[in-house]
């Protein structure tokens, strides 16, 4: 079992709930807008694999490190991170055609800030976005999402609300 935490739209914002909730995860992913490199050094240095793609205010640095697509596999569950996604049914247009051709069997984004769990019956595919897990946007609440991975299925899914923006 691979035990992973989710997370997006940090916007440069540094919580040690951060460590609480997902030091012990085996992975964490951050779905972009990350907000500046220190913030990603201190993601990297949490010393579970972090997984990152750049979001359309991160800068060129962030864009150096992570690219604006990943895909790769955990267990037996073939995954793709976008920042900018869409979810089931509104995929946006840079992400439509890979989603459609050549589905993952979970799909996560971040940007709308607006938290998202939700399955593809169509594509047979889970999306997830995890809202903003920042201080910066519209959302009132900061969440985040813990994610559980054993084989080809998702064991457990936890939605994590770290307070108020």
């Amino acid at each position: 079992m691979t035990t992973i935490g989710i997370l997006s739209d940090t916007h440069g914002h540094w919580d040690t709930k951060y460590e609480t909730y997902l030091g012990h995860c085996d992975e964490i992913w951050h779905a972009g807008d990350i907000g500046g490199i220190e913030l990603a050094d201190r993601f990297e240095r949490m010393k579970p694999l972090f997984r990152a793609v750049c979001g359309n205010i991160d800068g060129a640095e962030l864009r150096l490190r992570y690219p604006e697509i990943l895909r790769f596999r955990v267990e037996d569950i073939d995954v793709l991170i976008k920042h900018i996604g869409g979810y089931p049914g509104h995929y946006d247009a840079s992400v439509r055609d890979i989603i459609r051709h050549r589905p993952p069997q979970l799909f996560v984004s971040g940007h709308s800030h607006i938290l998202k769990v939700m399955p593809d019956h169509r594509l047979d595919l889970l999306h997830i976005n995890p809202g903003a897990a920042g201080t910066t946007g519209w959302h009132k609440e900061r969440t985040l999402i813990r994610l559980a991975i054993e084989g080809n299925k998702f064991t457990d899914c936890e939605v994590i609300t770290l307070g108020k923006r």
